[in-house]
């Protein structure tokens, strides 16, 4: 991982972020990086967090705060508010989420007979789409290799499931972050990450960022990235967490 100041800030149109310990820190969220936010949007360009937080925030995002529209539950839907309204584009249909939906309910009851300490997320009343296991966020902390024992019990049930920061998230279907996210730019922005790709920014922490770290050529880990060792964003902030999200912003719109 590189030193941000390599990265060439000259050409960037879109900065995408992850939320948990990349915007937040310790699960605030602090002015100062609130006030980062706004300093992209204000500078032109394109702000979209990239979450796997779920539908019932993504509805308060893309309401609320000064961005262009938000990916959630890592990668089941985008929202973004235009014309006075919410806009609201998932990748599966009401039914087929509702069947899944009852199914999940019992696969987190099987994960969790199976793992003492770890619990059904806070959030998880609020999700159209996935399951949501927390492992350190309201639980004392298990350790990753707990995180990670979780994750192949979702698999063996037959789930995509990734890793965050503070949860274990699980869905079915091949959707990712990187998916639903070249949708929204085709859809929404009639951009092709593609050819775009050096023009966009990503910045992330934990393994369910993988598929974005890998993608973008402007890839970017806060300095927590480094407690997972096997993540590779291109770039890396000197400061963790919320702190890194503003170092990061600060960098992007200093004047040239």
């Amino acid at each position: 991982m590189r030193p941000l100041a390599e990265l060439d800030p000259r050409a960037v149109k879109a900065v995408l972020f992850d939320i948990d310990e990349t915007l937040t820190s310790a699960g605030t969220l602090t002015a100062q990086a609130y006030a980062a936010l706004e300093k992209l949007k204000s500078a032109g360009k394109i702000v979209v967090p990239v979450t796997g937080r779920p539908a019932g925030w993504c509805d308060h995002i893309a309401r609320m705060w000064p961005v262009d529209a938000v990916v959630g539950e890592n990668g089941a839907f985008y929202f973004f508010f235009a014309e006075g309204r919410l806009h609201q584009r998932f990748c599966e249909d009401a039914a087929t989420r509702a069947a899944h939906r009852a199914r999940l309910d019992a696969i987190a009851q099987t994960i969790l007979a199976a793992m003492p300490g770890a619990a059904l997320a806070s959030d998880q009343g609020y999700r159209e789409s996935d399951l949501a296991i927390d492992y350190c966020e309201d639980v004392p902390p298990l350790p990753l290799a707990s995180a990670e024992h979780i994750a192949t019990l979702m698999r063996a049930a037959g789930l995509s499931a990734k890793v965050s920061s503070i949860h274990v998230n699980g869905w079915f279907g091949a959707y990712d972050k990187l998916s639903m996210t070249r949708l929204l730019f085709s859809e929404r922005f009639a951009s092709d990450l593609d050819r775009m790709n050096r023009a966009v920014v990503f910045v992330g922490d934990s393994p369910n960022d993988a598929p974005m770290f890998a993608f973008f050529e402007n890839s970017v880990g806060v300095a927590n990235v480094r407690r997972f060792p096997g993540l590779r964003p291109k770039f890396v902030t000197g400061h963790e967490s919320g702190a890194g999200f503003s170092e990061l912003a600060a960098y992007l719109t200093a004047s040239p």
